[in-house]
Protein backbone atom coordinates (compact mmCIF):
# COMPACT_ATOMS: atom_id res chain seq x y z
CA UNK A 1 0.00 0.00 0.00
CA UNK A 2 1.30 3.45 -0.93
CA UNK A 3 1.10 6.13 1.74
CA UNK A 4 0.59 9.79 0.94
CA UNK A 5 2.93 12.51 2.20
CA UNK A 6 1.96 16.18 2.08
CA UNK A 7 4.77 18.62 1.40
CA UNK A 8 5.41 22.32 1.03
CA UNK A 9 8.18 23.93 -1.00
CA UNK A 10 9.82 27.26 -0.21
CA UNK A 11 12.00 28.74 -2.97
CA UNK A 12 14.58 31.53 -2.91
CA UNK A 13 13.01 34.87 -3.76
CA UNK A 14 15.66 35.44 -6.46
CA UNK A 15 13.67 32.84 -8.39
CA UNK A 16 10.21 34.13 -7.43
CA UNK A 17 9.10 34.01 -11.05
CA UNK A 18 10.10 30.36 -11.31
CA UNK A 19 7.23 28.21 -12.53
CA UNK A 20 8.56 25.28 -10.49
CA UNK A 21 9.23 23.03 -13.47
CA UNK A 22 12.35 21.34 -12.10
CA UNK A 23 10.90 20.93 -8.61
CA UNK A 24 7.62 19.52 -9.94
CA UNK A 25 9.39 17.21 -12.40
CA UNK A 26 11.65 15.88 -9.64
CA UNK A 27 8.63 15.46 -7.36
CA UNK A 28 6.75 13.51 -10.06
CA UNK A 29 9.80 11.34 -10.90
CA UNK A 30 10.90 11.06 -7.25
CA UNK A 31 14.38 12.36 -8.04
CA UNK A 32 16.73 14.53 -6.02
CA UNK A 33 15.47 15.17 -2.51
CA UNK A 34 12.15 13.56 -3.44
CA UNK A 35 13.80 10.14 -3.90
CA UNK A 36 13.13 9.60 -0.18
CA UNK A 37 9.44 9.17 -1.08
CA UNK A 38 9.89 6.25 -3.52
CA UNK A 39 7.05 4.30 -1.90
CA UNK A 40 4.75 7.22 -1.22
CA UNK A 41 2.38 9.41 -3.11
CA UNK A 42 3.36 13.09 -2.84
CA UNK A 43 0.82 15.86 -2.50
CA UNK A 44 2.02 19.45 -2.79
CA UNK A 45 0.11 21.64 -0.32
CA UNK A 46 2.10 24.86 -0.66
CA UNK A 47 4.65 26.54 -2.92
CA UNK A 48 6.03 30.03 -2.32
CA UNK A 49 9.17 32.11 -2.00
CA UNK A 50 10.94 33.17 1.18
CA UNK A 51 10.13 36.81 0.20
CA UNK A 52 13.78 37.81 0.01
CA UNK A 53 16.52 38.25 2.56
CA UNK A 54 16.26 37.71 5.41
CA UNK A 55 13.21 35.52 4.73
CA UNK A 56 10.21 37.61 5.70
CA UNK A 57 7.77 34.98 4.42
CA UNK A 58 9.27 31.98 6.25
CA UNK A 59 7.03 32.34 9.30
CA UNK A 60 3.81 32.90 7.33
CA UNK A 61 4.59 30.24 4.70
CA UNK A 62 5.37 27.62 7.33
CA UNK A 63 2.17 28.38 9.20
CA UNK A 64 0.05 28.19 6.03
CA UNK A 65 1.69 24.97 4.84
CA UNK A 66 1.18 23.26 8.20
CA UNK A 67 -2.45 24.39 8.26
CA UNK A 68 -2.80 22.80 4.81
CA UNK A 69 -1.48 19.51 6.19
CA UNK A 70 2.21 19.68 5.29
CA UNK A 71 4.20 16.98 6.99
CA UNK A 72 7.52 18.03 5.46
CA UNK A 73 8.77 21.34 4.08
CA UNK A 74 11.44 21.37 1.39
CA UNK A 75 13.74 24.36 1.06
CA UNK A 76 14.29 24.37 -2.70
CA UNK A 77 17.55 23.52 -4.42
CA UNK A 78 17.81 27.14 -5.56
CA UNK A 79 18.74 28.11 -2.02
CA UNK A 80 21.99 26.13 -2.32
CA UNK A 81 22.79 26.56 -6.01
CA UNK A 82 22.10 30.29 -6.33
CA UNK A 83 25.07 32.58 -6.07
CA UNK A 84 25.77 33.24 -3.40
CA UNK A 85 24.00 30.35 -1.68
CA UNK A 86 21.41 31.40 0.90
CA UNK A 87 23.15 32.56 4.05
CA UNK A 88 19.92 32.06 6.02
CA UNK A 89 19.20 28.44 5.10
CA UNK A 90 20.25 27.02 8.49
CA UNK A 91 18.17 29.65 10.30
CA UNK A 92 15.12 28.87 8.11
CA UNK A 93 15.48 25.15 8.77
CA UNK A 94 15.89 25.54 12.53
CA UNK A 95 13.04 28.04 12.80
CA UNK A 96 10.55 25.94 10.82
CA UNK A 97 11.45 22.75 12.70
CA UNK A 98 11.22 24.44 16.09
CA UNK A 99 8.12 26.55 15.50
CA UNK A 100 6.03 24.00 13.61
CA UNK A 101 7.55 20.71 14.78
CA UNK A 102 7.91 19.67 11.15
CA UNK A 103 10.70 17.98 9.23
CA UNK A 104 12.58 20.34 6.91
CA UNK A 105 14.62 18.97 4.00
CA UNK A 106 17.22 20.99 2.14
CA UNK A 107 16.63 20.60 -1.58
CA UNK A 108 14.10 19.59 -4.16
CA UNK A 109 15.37 18.77 -7.67
CA UNK A 110 18.85 17.43 -8.48
CA UNK A 111 21.56 20.05 -8.81
CA UNK A 112 21.91 21.08 -12.48
CA UNK A 113 25.34 20.57 -14.05
CA UNK A 114 25.81 24.29 -14.79
CA UNK A 115 25.55 25.10 -11.07
CA UNK A 116 27.69 22.13 -10.06
CA UNK A 117 30.44 23.24 -12.46
CA UNK A 118 30.33 26.88 -11.35
CA UNK A 119 30.33 26.18 -7.63
CA UNK A 120 33.08 23.58 -8.02
CA UNK A 121 35.20 26.08 -9.95
CA UNK A 122 34.59 28.81 -7.35
CA UNK A 123 35.18 26.46 -4.41
CA UNK A 124 31.84 27.46 -2.90
CA UNK A 125 31.05 24.04 -1.51
CA UNK A 126 34.51 23.00 -0.24
CA UNK A 127 33.65 23.53 3.42
CA UNK A 128 32.59 20.17 4.97
CA UNK A 129 29.28 21.70 6.17
CA UNK A 130 28.09 21.63 2.55
CA UNK A 131 28.24 17.83 2.31
CA UNK A 132 25.03 17.33 4.29
CA UNK A 133 23.28 20.30 2.63
CA UNK A 134 24.03 19.01 -0.87
CA UNK A 135 23.58 15.28 -0.27
CA UNK A 136 19.82 15.08 -0.99
CA UNK A 137 20.19 16.78 -4.38
CA UNK A 138 23.60 15.62 -5.56
CA UNK A 139 23.40 13.34 -8.58
CA UNK A 140 25.64 11.87 -11.25
CA UNK A 141 26.64 13.94 -14.27
CA UNK A 142 23.94 12.51 -16.57
CA UNK A 143 21.17 13.52 -14.16
CA UNK A 144 22.80 16.92 -13.55
CA UNK A 145 22.90 17.48 -17.32
CA UNK A 146 19.27 16.47 -17.58
CA UNK A 147 18.34 19.21 -15.07
CA UNK A 148 20.33 22.00 -16.81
Amino acid sequence: MINKIKIGIIICDRYRRCAGGKCLRAMKNKEGAFSRYKNKEIELVGYTSCDGCPGGNIEYAGDEMVKNGAEVIHLATGLVVGYPPCSHIDTFKKFLEDRYRIEVIIGTHPIPEKYFTTHTSLGTWEDPQWASLLAPTMADEDVRQDYN
